[in-house]
Formats: C-alpha cells, structure tokens, sequence
C-alpha cells in the first residue's frame, strides 16, 4: 500500500473576498487530482508553537499526486489569488504507512 500525500497548510487571510475567490478556483485543482478536503478551519487549540487562524488540511491518494497538484497548471492561477488575499504556511507531506506504537 503506498502512503498518502497531504498539503498541511496555516493561514492568516487578509482579505476575505478575495479568499473566497481562491477557494472557489482551487476546488477544482483538488478535484482533478483527487484531494478531499480533511480539514478546512474549524476549531483548534495551539497546544504548543505558533499557530495562524486558519488551518486546512488536504489528503491525496499519494504523496506525488499532491505534489502534482500543487504544481499543476490548474493550481496556479488559484495559487496567485491566495498569495493576494493571504499569508500562508503549506506544506507538501508523505503520510506514515508503517507500524502503529503498541501499548
């Protein structure tokens, strides 16, 4: 079984209008490469470090798959619209496929 891939993103918006406008035109790049959307804001609690006040995390079926999306021609024109409207965190991640700690 191959891992997943992720896109953990933080992010501060600074113009909401804008924003909206990113999230109606990234949707589709996800869809194309089969992003789900896991988490998208929400509550949360900064138990340790710094932290922004949006977070969102997006699984793959691989981690090339979110590394694809990420890079492709249909993310980014979304991505210039959010690098306007926002100040953000992403990282692109290789979920962990091995063993689980055992008591």
């Amino acid at each position: 079984m191959t891992a997943k891939g992720y896109w953990i993103a933080r992010v501060q918006v600074d113009d909401e209008d804008a924003y909206a406008q990113y999230v109606a035109a990234a949707g589709p790049a996800y869809a194309a490469y089969g992003g789900r959307l896991l988490v998208r804001g929400g509550r949360f609690e900064a138990a340790e470090g710094d932290s922004r006040p949006r977070n969102v995390v997006i699984e793959f079926d691989s981690y090339q798959m979110a590394l694809d999306c990420y890079n492709s021609a249909a993310y980014a024109s979304a991505r210039e619209i959010r690098q306007r409207a926002a100040d953000a965190d992403i990282i692109v991640i290789e979920g962990y496929d091995g063993p689980q700690p055992t008591v």
